[in-house]
């Protein structure tokens, strides 16, 4: 058989060509304000559980929302700087381990205070966007940008 019995296809058989999307489904919709304001005090919120939150929202919803995408990257910055704080945490706790007494309580309050960080600063931030503001955290690594 050959190629010159098939009927035109495409723009020359006056048909559209349609733009390719891979999963053939339409681009998702922008977020209205109201779920633009929950999403990004969501990213805020679920940095309490850790980065993988944050990271999740901000990935989902980062081309939906402009609030989104803004406290979404503030918030995964800020639980990037957790886990490196959290990495230098163990390697000093290691070193604070042959100290006796003095290491030890040096090594509990700076395990408090990692822990404290990373539940309070996510709140305050997720309470503010949800207010209508936005939140920049008081320390944290920039690497998203």
């Amino acid at each position: 058989m050959s190629d010159t019995n098939l009927p035109p296809q495409g723009p020359a058989a006056g048909h559209p060509q349609q733009p390719y999307t891979p999963s053939g489904a339409a681009p998702a919709a922008p977020l209205s304000p109201a779920e633009d304001k929950q999403w990004a005090s969501f990213a805020h919120f679920g940095g309490v559980l850790g980065f993988i939150p944050p990271l999740i929202i901000w990935l989902v919803f980062k081309d939906r929302g402009r609030l989104t995408n803004q406290e979404g990257k503030e918030s995964l910055n800020f639980q990037i700087t957790v886990v490196i704080a959290w990495v230098a945490y163990w390697v000093l706790n290691f070193i604070f381990l042959f100290i006796p007494f003095v290491g030890w309580l040096l090594g509990f309050v700076l395990f408090l205070a990692i822990l404290a960080a990373q539940i309070v600063f996510p709140i305050i931030g997720g309470v503010k966007v949800n207010g209508g503001g936005t939140y920049r955290y008081p320390f944290a690594l920039r690497l998203i940008k």
